[in-house]
């Protein structure tokens, strides 16, 4: 099945996964100059009325951009709703994605028909993130036109399943748009993922590293100093099992290896308070932050990303 239009014009196969607190429309529209799907969840507009603020930012510049550039336009920007029920702006950001006709929307922690046909609506393109192929059958029978498969070693709400074995159960039955997300921070990594049979690799973690992003300085540094060895995964501060920096654990007076367990049923992601504010200097982040060495604009970090993927694809083809 070929690709929608919306994700047939995007020079380099990357998607920028939505960072929770730390993804704002400067990053969203330098990852969109530089070629890739630009991203942020709608939450982290705060309070809900500055989502139309930045939604309105995001189209008008990118469309100024696209005016002086014809030849090489911006590549599509995405929104992520968190359709978990513990999110009471749902109804309110998702009816400024359709105001703007937002051209992917990302859905996470729940896939819902409602929300697909909304989006739907104007011709937007609804991409869901599973941790399994369960997850995955479901999201298609409740109308998403793509999944994102959330393997091993992603960062933030990841799930176990190694990215072999994740894209080949989905590919068996599914030949949508399809994105690969786990431990993905260099241009060869992204090369595998469409090797394995994904579209898009879903890049998060090495964009924390980036001057656009907002995370604290002590969060990108320590991103650049940590290897996969100093990921740790628990599903304490929200609810769902995820991956976090070791060193913002110790940080926060707890014991990275003696975690307690969380109650799933208390979990948290909607609303105006978010995520548990007891955890907000846990640091989420996957395993491959081996290759981040330092902390770069956007557009430098893509250029990396971009050599990398083209040579890796010119050894393959033995050029």
């Amino acid at each position: 099945m070929p690709l929608p239009p919306v994700l047939q014009n995007v020079p380099l196969p990357i998607i920028g996964s939505p960072l929770f607190i730390i993804s704002n429309p400067k990053l969203v529209i330098e990852q969109c100059k530089a070629g890739v799907i630009g991203s942020m969840p709608a939450l982290n507009a705060r309070p809900a009325e500055q989502l139309d603020e930045w939604l309105a930012e995001i189209t008008e510049t990118l469309a100024a951009y696209n005016r002086a550039h014809p030849d090489q336009p911006a590549a599509p920007f995405a929104i992520n709703q968190i359709v978990h029920k513990s999110n009471d702006r749902l109804e309110h950001d998702l009816a400024l994605c359709v105001k703007y006709k937002v051209p992917v929307v990302i859905t996470s922690l729940g896939a819902r028909t409602d929300v697909n046909d909304a989006v739907h609506s104007y011709g937007g393109v609804v991409l869901h993130d599973i941790i399994n192929n369960k997850f995955a059958r479901k999201a298609i029978e409740k109308g998403a036109d793509g999944l994102i498969a959330v393997a091993a070693g992603a960062g933030g709400h990841a799930g176990t399943t190694s990215p072999f074995a994740l894209i080949q159960e989905i590919r068996e039955w599914f030949d949508g748009p399809l994105a690969l997300s786990g431990a993905i921070a260099n241009g060869r990594a992204v090369l595998a993922a469409q090797a394995m049979g994904a579209d898009f690799a879903y890049i998060g973690s090495a964009f924390i590293a980036t001057e656009e992003a907002r995370a604290v300085e002590g969060y990108k540094q320590m991103i650049t100093e940590s290897t996969s060895e100093d990921i740790v995964y628990s599903n304490l501060f929200t609810g769902v099992h995820g991956n976090y920096l070791r060193g913002s654990i110790r940080a926060s007076g707890l014991d990275p290896d003696n975690l307690p367990v969380s109650d799933p049923s208390q979990m948290n992601f909607g609303g105006e308070g978010g995520a548990k504010k007891a955890w907000k200097d846990i640091w989420g982040c996957g395993q491959g932050i081996g290759a981040v060495k330092e902390v770069l604009p956007a557009r430098a970090l893509i250029e990396r990303l971009r050599n990398e993927y083209l040579t890796a694809k010119r050894q393959l083809c033995g050029h």
